[in-house]
């Protein structure tokens, strides 16, 4: 386990870091999912205190799916494109089968953080929730995402 994740419940969260949590958790309701039944919210709190919201919208052709967590981020880059995000909430339940643990994002989700760590240069905070109080906080992308694929490489 990395040292900078902190393992907690939601209860301890400062009210910041639970009001955007909320707002995960209520993207959750808007999450189009008719094909898995898994439904993920995500919200974003830029530097400037701005939060915005995204969820998972599925498709019959796989492929074409976005994760709640991209959602939220391309909707903070298109409506305040020249402001950091500071902190990344994501929570995911499940109606079939209850997510007794926080749920982590998928790759590319991790590589399209990193992006925007890069873009920003700046650490991207990440809060994952599932159905319980369980919560888990990272300091960066880096923690999830350590050999991650970067311009440096270009």
């Amino acid at each position: 386990m990395s040292k900078s994740m902190n393992q907690t419940q939601y209860s301890e969260l400062s009210l910041l870091d639970k009001s955007l949590v909320d707002k995960a958790v209520s993207m959750t309701d808007a999450a189009y999912a008719p094909y898995s039944g898994f439904l993920v919210g995500a919200a974003v709190q830029l530097k400037n205190g701005v939060v915005l919201g995204g969820c998972n919208q599925e498709n019959a052709s796989y492929p074409l799916c976005m994760c709640g967590e991209r959602v939220a981020l391309y909707n903070a880059a298109a409506n305040y494109p020249n402001e950091p995000v500071d902190t990344l909430a994501i929570v995911a339940r499940n109606p079939k089968n209850k997510l007794t643990q926080p749920v982590s994002p998928c790759g590319a989700c991790r590589q399209v953080i990193a992006e925007y760590e890069s873009r920003y240069g700046s650490g991207i905070r990440i809060i994952l929730k599932g159905e319980t109080d369980d919560v888990i906080i990272f300091d960066n992308i880096k923690e999830l995402l350590p050999y991650g694929f970067d311009d440096t490489f270009l």
